[in-house]
């Protein structure tokens, strides 16, 4: 018989507590980032995201539990070495030119990815001779991304890395994302945008106060909640379809009625007989950002 073996985590928190003052940032939190992943880290503000990827930087400390980083103390530099990192706030000097930026990140590393190559991957072309203060915010952030690649990371760390781009430019920066994963990075992920989540996470972790409230693949976060939303062009008056017995809520969108409900079939039939003239009817289900706002309800 062969043996089966077990990859470590890319990064890991065992039983972390955190405190700021009286403030408890963090409460026993286990988490792990493997290799070949999205982690979508996700929690609403002061819920202690934050304060996460900060101890696996090896910027703080622990106050309990343990933290490692490919199986050493984050703070040493060869873990580091193995790690790119996107933060909101970058504290990068504007003086200097998008090339520049991206040699000076590059001669850190002993082997890292070509100027061609970050180029590509983070969309700058046409940039390199522009300085940094002078770009807008979304060619800034595609810099950072850059900035953060350039040394073939295995883990790399996305604080709301899409924050000020267009959507173009987004998706760009999603299929960057998934090509390093497919090259076998681990990625951990925070964003306020949770179809980004959705679009791109192979696991999902929830936080709430500093504890984990919630884990699983999109799918299995999703399905902890049975809502359905219903919309349609419809005469209806929302405040009347609100009153119907089963409806969790009716408000108008532009043109369109929306629906949420638990059990959509009897509403659906009532809406067919009581506007005859109804259309463009579509039935979803709950989506990830419905489920993370009743998840947290549920754990506030």
């Amino acid at each position: 018989m062969g043996s089966t073996v077990t990859l470590s985590p890319l990064a890991r928190l065992s039983g972390v507590c955190k405190r700021y003052g009286e403030v408890v940032a963090l409460d026993g939190l286990d988490l792990e980032v493997r290799d070949g992943e999205v982690l979508a880290l996700l929690g609403a503000n002061g819920a202690g995201k934050t304060t996460a990827i900060a101890l696996m930087l090896g910027l703080i400390t622990a106050d309990e539990g343990r933290v490692q980083l490919f199986d050493r103390d984050p703070r040493e530099l060869d873990a580091r070495l193995g790690i790119g990192v996107m933060l909101q706030s970058a504290g990068i000097p504007e003086t200097l030119k998008v090339r520049e930026l991206i040699e000076v990140t590059r001669s850190y590393y002993t082997s890292p990815r070509s100027i061609a190559d970050c180029v590509a991957l983070a969309g700058l072309e046409g940039l390199l001779d522009r300085r940094y203060g002078r770009l807008s915010g979304g060619q800034q952030r595609r810099v950072q991304f850059a900035m953060a690649v350039c040394g073939r990371p295995r883990l790399l760390f996305l604080d709301e890395p899409t924050t000020g781009l267009d959507i173009d430019a987004r998706q760009k920066l999603w299929a960057a994302i998934r090509e390093l994963v497919a090259d076998g990075a681990g990625v951990l992920l925070t964003t306020h945008y949770l179809e980004e989540a959705e679009a791109l996470a192979d696991r999902v972790v929830v936080v709430n106060g500093g504890r984990v409230v919630a884990q699983g693949s999109v799918a299995q976060i999703r399905a902890r909640v049975v809502q359905r939303r219903v919309r349609c062009r419809s005469s209806l008056d929302p405040a009347a379809v609100a009153a119907w017995p089963g409806v969790n809520a009716a408000v108008r969108d532009c043109e369109r009625l929306e629906i949420t409900a638990d059990a959509v079939e009897a509403i659906v039939y009532r809406l067919l007989t009581e506007d005859p003239t109804l259309a463009d009817l579509e039935v979803t289900r709950a989506g990830l950002a419905d489920a993370f706002v009743e998840i947290t309800k549920e754990a506030a």
